[in-house]
């Protein structure tokens, strides 16, 4: 058995605190689900220039952390089509006004942050795939004609230019040996935000995703999403409202592949998984905190992760990966971030140890297994590829608490993360 521990003031070190009484126990059962894609987060402009800020051997030491297989391991990550709330400003591939053929479509402006964070990551996680999805359209293609806020214009002749964009898009990141293996029509289509956004209705993102579908086939799978509803002010929303409509649409049924979450979506999956078994789930993202980074924020990450992996996700996806400033994006909102740079320095954050008591151990090709016992919601449980058995343990408590699990009693330090491998 090994086991390693967190605790706010002791990171990740292998412990050996076993007791001779049984505790609390937890009982690991059959493998449940499907396959696991894996783990990750977003690479974002501002992410990756507040890596590229920093000299060669610290850059050297966090890619390796995030994606070399001694650190997270991080195979599963989430790029932006176009600008997001962390770009260092607006921008989209194709701001020429009436450009329907999208002649003039460009990611050049990736190629000065996120391609170059990309090829580093690539060097250490051979398998490295993403999912991508926008934040905004291009602005001439929504009323008003703006960034945040508005719609997407519902012509033909715009409909079939935007999914004629993401194909562009496709294209582009293929050629660069980039591999996004699905694509979310919207970024949070329930939100209309100061930064790069869009609001659909379900009709409306019905329609975008019938000509959408057309658009990638053969290129990446289409997935609905990212859903972040229904309005979190919403008492009376319905949570599955908007995926319901669009799998009643026969022509869509069979072509929508997955769905993503996040935010208020952690209550959509649920609905999600009863009624369409077939799709496969993502947490696109994990709430991103108020800047502060603190330990409380992890436990609360770690419980979202076991909230939306208990409820189908094949993937696990953190947002922000590295933030300068004190994780303040462009348009004025602080958020955490798995590591900190100030000054020419970094300082790994309490969440990514939350993540890499996962993706470090629980690998491509898990299985969910399914758990019982008092401590259950605070463990989530994988069989591995080769057999091996990872036990992610969430001590949340004050004091130690004793849990015995294969067959070994273990002592857990007040409020710890914990991974065992069997």
């Amino acid at each position: 058995m090994k086991w390693i521990s967190t605790t706010e003031n002791e990171k990740w070190s292998e412990s050996n605190g076993f007791a001779d009484k049984k505790g609390s126990e937890i009982i690991l059962g059959e493998p449940v689900g499907k396959e696991f894609f894996g783990w990750g987060c977003c690479i974002s402009e501002i992410c990756a220039k507040a890596i590229f800020s920093l000299d060669a051997e610290s850059q050297k030491k966090i890619f390796d952390e995030l994606f070399g297989e001694d650190g997270c391991g991080f195979s599963y990550c989430r790029l932006s089509i176009g600008a997001n709330d962390f770009a260092e400003s607006w921008y989209s591939y194709n701001e020429t006004e009436g450009d329907y053929a999208m002649e003039n479509f460009s990611i050049d402006r990736d190629r000065k942050y996120i391609i170059p964070a990309i090829r580093e990551a690539q060097k250490r996680s051979a398998d490295l795939e993403f999912f991508a999805s926008p934040w905004s359209p291009p602005t001439w293609m929504k009323f008003p004609k703006a960034y945040n806020y508005g719609r997407l214009v519902q012509t033909e002749e715009s409909l079939k230019a935007y999914a004629l964009y993401f194909k562009k898009y496709l294209q582009a990141y293929k050629n660069e040996n980039i591999k996004i293996s699905a694509v979310c029509p919207q970024n949070e289509f329930f939100a209309d935000q100061k930064f790069p956004s869009c609001v659909y209705s379900a009709k409306e993102l019905e329609s975008f995703m019938c000509h959408l579908a057309d658009a990638v086939e053969g290129l990446a799978e289409l997935y609905y999403g990212t859903c972040n509803g229904p309005d979190p002010y919403s008492e009376y929303g319905l949570h599955n409202e908007y995926l319901n409509y669009i799998m009643q649409n026969q022509s869509l049924r069979g072509r929508v592949k997955g769905a993503a979450f996040q935010w208020n979506g952690k209550f959509a999956i649920m609905q999600a998984k009863e009624d369409y078994p077939e799709l496969d789930f993502i947490q696109s993202e994990c709430q991103c905190g108020d800047g502060k980074n603190s330990w409380e924020y992890a436990m609360y990450t770690h419980s979202l992760i076991h909230h939306y992996t208990v409820n189908g996700a094949r993937a696990n996806v953190y947002w922000n990966m590295a933030l300068e400033n004190g994780g303040l994006s462009t348009w004025g909102w602080v958020q955490n971030s798995l590591i900190s740079i100030e000054n020419g320095e970094y300082r790994y954050n309490p969440e990514l140890y939350v993540m890499k008591h996962f993706s470090h151990f629980v690998k491509k090709g898990a299985r969910l297994l399914s758990v019982s016992g008092e401590m259950s919601s605070n463990t989530t449980a994988f069989k591995n590829p080769d057999g091996s058995i990872a036990a992610v343990i969430m001590n949340p408590f004050e004091f130690e608490k004793t849990v015995t699990v294969g067959g070994k009693n273990l002592v857990l330090k007040p409020r710890s993360f914990n991974t065992v491998v069997l």
